[in-house]
């Protein structure tokens, strides 16, 4: 069964975060959440408050399938941390997926990683990361997945269980919500 670690920091945008969750469990993916925070705990842009299922600072030091980055103000703390770059920089030396969606591109991008390469993200950090196929809904080149925003996460979600399980579980999946 293919795994997936998703970081949560204060801040993240919770339809890119719970979305790709949401979808990828239904896929029959196992979804790890793990906290910035000891305490396990992440509060989104709108106030809702996660528990998620470890702190970031408990985490074995195994790798998963996808490392998974949701957007929002949180991508400040995610940039900030050692940690994250270390995980983000361990994957893709791995040939594991990354994912980021709306800001969170800027991660890969702090890492060097999307050099070169062909990717999405929010109108926001255009400044920052001026190859931006602003068209672009979802767009994978190579092991990494970017998103453009809370407004594509379920397409960003569901084209993420297509690549870790089948186009025929997206699929059906999408079906079943009524997408």
């Amino acid at each position: 069964m293919p795994t997936v670690l998703a970081l949560l920091a204060d801040g993240f945008e919770e339809i890119e975060a719970f979305a790709p969750v949401d979808l990828l469990r239904r896929a029959g993916v196992t979804v790890t959440t793990a906290s910035l925070n000891d305490h396990r705990h992440a509060t989104g842009r709108s106030g809702i408050t996660a528990h998620a299922d470890t702190a970031l600072s408990a985490l074995p030091p195994d790798l998963f399938d996808l490392l998974f980055l949701p957007g929002g103000a949180g991508v400040k703390l995610l940039r900030a941390d050692p940690r994250v770059r270390e995980l983000v920089l361990r994957h893709h030396a791995a040939g594991r997926w990354l994912a980021a969606i709306c800001a969170a591109p800027t991660v890969l991008h702090d890492c060097g990683l999307l050099h070169g390469r062909r990717y999405t993200a929010h109108f926001s950090v255009a400044d920052e990361l001026p190859a931006i196929l602003a068209g672009e809904t979802v767009v994978t080149d190579g092991n990494i997945t970017t998103s453009r925003g809370a407004g594509t996460a379920l397409a960003f979600g569901l084209h993420l269980s297509s690549l870790l399980t089948s186009p025929a579980k997206a699929d059906e999946i999408s079906k079943a919500i009524c997408l």
